[in-house]
């Protein structure tokens, strides 16, 4: 098993869908990171900061899941950062309401001393400098270092992310964010540009439409889980990012046929994310739930054709 680094938001959420709206809730990417790979009970370590409102509880949430939380300031004297989204009918597109990034603002980044030698380094979505800080705090070059990021800091951070871009081995955008980067329309074409720009595997997320992972000449497509009801998007593409590191830091295999299966692992628990509001689901789920549901998954992929 290899030691996990994850990088994100523990923040508080606020969430209107077409099912309902919730005032300030528990989110942030490096929260619904952390529940996912906990799945794995994999020795992992958050670093984030919150501000003095933030509820002990919520931190205890992650720690009690074996997730170090050292690494998660605490300026008490602060707030934590809140964002406020609301869902179009097709829950695919979303308003952002309010941002108000707090104690996000000054975030500088500190690894634990214990935790800087992890061979798996998941950067959450934020500033490409302070993803960038965390790499420099690494004491060796990590085995694998995977990146999520988000069009917004296309828009206004490009030149700091592409540097960040060409330090890590794995990135993963949904399909609109390679699109941007890319300035190309064909996922295909996009993967290969991407390459160009330093990582050895692009992972394209498509949302319900499932997930598309790039490496060299090599594809490898998972189907989304059709799900009867989705009641909240919010956090699913930080879950999979968690289900995905931490398959790979549990089973200590970084090659491209293992990232097959933590695609799938990925897949499979952001399929849960989506079944209640903000990280409820995440945090009661069970094994056996996850376990049923790839069993699940395999019945839908896999089929016998004769070949003539």
């Amino acid at each position: 098993m290899s030691k996990l680094v994850i990088v994100g938001t523990v923040a508080f959420d606020a969430i209107e869908t077409p099912f309902g709206k919730t005032d300030k809730i528990l989110g942030g990417a490096a929260t619904y990171i952390g529940l996912a790979a906990s799945q794995f009970n994999v020795d992992a370590a958050a670093v984030s900061v919150v501000g003095g409102d933030f509820p002990q509880e919520y931190l205890n949430l992650l720690s009690e899941r074996n997730v170090d939380i050292s690494g998660v300031e605490i300026v008490k004297e602060g707030k934590t950062f809140f964002w406020s989204g609301k869902y179009h009918n097709d829950m695919n597109t979303r308003d952002t309401l309010a941002t108000e990034l707090n104690v996000l603002a000054d975030f500088q980044p500190v690894v634990p001393t214990n935790y800087r030698d992890a061979k798996i380094v998941m950067l959450g979505n934020l500033h490409p400098l302070v993803q960038l800080s965390v790499l420099e705090q690494m004491e060796n070059k990590p085995e694998l270092v995977i990146l999520d990021t988000m069009n917004f800091w296309m828009d206004c951070a490009l030149d700091d992310l592409l540097n960040v871009i060409k330090k890590v081995d794995v990135i993963t955008i949904n399909d609109e964010e390679a699109r941007q980067l890319t300035g190309e329309y064909s996922l295909v074409v996009a993967a290969r540009k991407i390459h160009d720009m330093g990582p050895k595997y692009v992972v394209i997320k498509k949302g319900e439409h499932g997930a598309l992972l790039f490496h060299n000449d090599k594809v490898f497509y998972a189907p989304a889980l059709p799900i009867e009801e989705v009641f909240d998007p919010t956090g699913a593409g930080d879950t999979f990012a968690g289900g995905f590191a931490g398959y790979l830091a549990k089973s200590d295999d970084v090659s491209f046929d293992n990232m097959k299966n933590a695609v799938i692992y990925g897949s499979t628990l952001a399929s849960f994310c989506v079944e209640k509001f903000g990280t409820e689901r995440m945090v009661n789920l069970k094994s056996s739930e996850v376990h049923q549901r790839l069993q699940q998954f395999k019945s839908l992929t896999q089929f016998d054709i004769e070949l003539t």
